[in-house]
Protein backbone atom coordinates (compact mmCIF):
# COMPACT_ATOMS: atom_id res chain seq x y z
CA UNK A 1 0.00 0.00 0.00
CA UNK A 2 1.70 3.56 -0.94
CA UNK A 3 1.21 5.98 1.47
CA UNK A 4 0.05 9.69 0.90
CA UNK A 5 3.59 11.20 0.99
CA UNK A 6 4.57 8.84 -1.77
CA UNK A 7 1.33 9.46 -4.05
CA UNK A 8 1.67 13.28 -3.65
CA UNK A 9 5.56 13.25 -4.40
CA UNK A 10 4.28 10.70 -7.69
CA UNK A 11 1.91 13.00 -8.50
CA UNK A 12 4.53 15.85 -9.16
CA UNK A 13 5.53 13.90 -12.18
CA UNK A 14 2.54 14.13 -14.22
CA UNK A 15 2.43 17.83 -13.29
CA UNK A 16 5.95 18.69 -14.38
CA UNK A 17 4.62 16.95 -17.60
CA UNK A 18 1.59 18.98 -18.36
CA UNK A 19 3.71 22.13 -17.35
CA UNK A 20 6.64 21.11 -19.89
CA UNK A 21 3.52 20.62 -22.29
CA UNK A 22 2.06 23.86 -21.80
CA UNK A 23 5.32 25.62 -22.17
CA UNK A 24 5.53 24.31 -25.38
CA UNK A 25 2.56 25.01 -26.80
CA UNK A 26 2.17 28.37 -28.36
CA UNK A 27 -0.65 29.06 -27.58
CA UNK A 28 -0.65 28.98 -23.83
CA UNK A 29 -1.38 32.38 -22.28
CA UNK A 30 1.79 33.43 -20.76
CA UNK A 31 -0.38 34.75 -17.60
CA UNK A 32 -1.69 31.50 -17.11
CA UNK A 33 1.63 29.73 -17.61
CA UNK A 34 2.87 31.86 -14.46
CA UNK A 35 0.00 30.84 -12.61
CA UNK A 36 0.49 27.03 -13.32
CA UNK A 37 3.86 27.51 -12.30
CA UNK A 38 3.23 28.97 -9.36
CA UNK A 39 1.36 26.34 -7.97
CA UNK A 40 4.71 24.85 -7.73
CA UNK A 41 5.37 27.38 -5.43
CA UNK A 42 2.86 26.57 -3.26
CA UNK A 43 4.05 22.90 -3.06
CA UNK A 44 6.99 24.22 -1.97
CA UNK A 45 5.70 26.43 0.57
CA UNK A 46 3.12 23.69 1.64
CA UNK A 47 5.55 20.76 2.47
CA UNK A 48 8.07 22.31 4.66
CA UNK A 49 4.95 24.29 6.89
CA UNK A 50 3.18 21.00 7.04
CA UNK A 51 6.56 19.38 8.57
CA UNK A 52 6.76 22.99 10.88
CA UNK A 53 3.36 22.04 11.70
CA UNK A 54 4.07 18.83 12.88
CA UNK A 55 7.45 19.30 14.37
CA UNK A 56 6.35 22.15 16.61
CA UNK A 57 2.88 22.20 17.23
CA UNK A 58 2.72 18.52 16.86
CA UNK A 59 -0.24 18.83 14.91
CA UNK A 60 -1.74 18.75 10.88
CA UNK A 61 -1.27 22.06 8.76
CA UNK A 62 -4.94 22.90 8.92
CA UNK A 63 -4.96 23.09 12.34
CA UNK A 64 -2.53 25.69 12.26
CA UNK A 65 -4.26 29.08 10.89
CA UNK A 66 -1.77 30.83 10.22
CA UNK A 67 0.41 28.77 8.93
CA UNK A 68 -2.26 27.13 6.56
CA UNK A 69 -3.60 30.55 5.52
CA UNK A 70 0.21 31.50 4.53
CA UNK A 71 0.49 28.64 3.00
CA UNK A 72 -2.76 28.59 0.90
CA UNK A 73 -2.05 32.28 -0.15
CA UNK A 74 0.14 31.12 -2.84
CA UNK A 75 -2.51 28.26 -4.09
CA UNK A 76 -4.65 31.54 -4.58
CA UNK A 77 -2.47 33.48 -6.36
CA UNK A 78 -1.57 30.88 -8.28
CA UNK A 79 -5.47 30.27 -9.33
CA UNK A 80 -5.59 34.15 -9.73
CA UNK A 81 -3.01 34.14 -12.35
CA UNK A 82 -4.13 31.19 -13.85
CA UNK A 83 -7.74 33.05 -14.62
CA UNK A 84 -6.55 36.13 -15.34
CA UNK A 85 -4.43 34.50 -17.98
CA UNK A 86 -6.87 32.86 -19.53
CA UNK A 87 -9.38 35.91 -19.21
CA UNK A 88 -6.90 37.69 -21.08
CA UNK A 89 -7.03 35.50 -23.83
CA UNK A 90 -10.55 35.58 -24.46
CA UNK A 91 -11.11 39.02 -24.37
CA UNK A 92 -7.91 39.36 -27.07
CA UNK A 93 -10.27 36.39 -29.32
CA UNK A 94 -13.39 38.59 -29.07
CA UNK A 95 -11.68 41.36 -30.12
CA UNK A 96 -10.28 39.76 -33.19
CA UNK A 97 -13.90 38.11 -34.05
CA UNK A 98 -15.06 41.57 -34.42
Amino acid sequence: MLSTDTLFLLSLFPYLGFLWFLTYVKETPRLALIGFYCLLIFVAITVPSGIFAKMVYKEELANIDWLHGGAELFLTLSNTLVVFGFYEEIIKYRSKQK
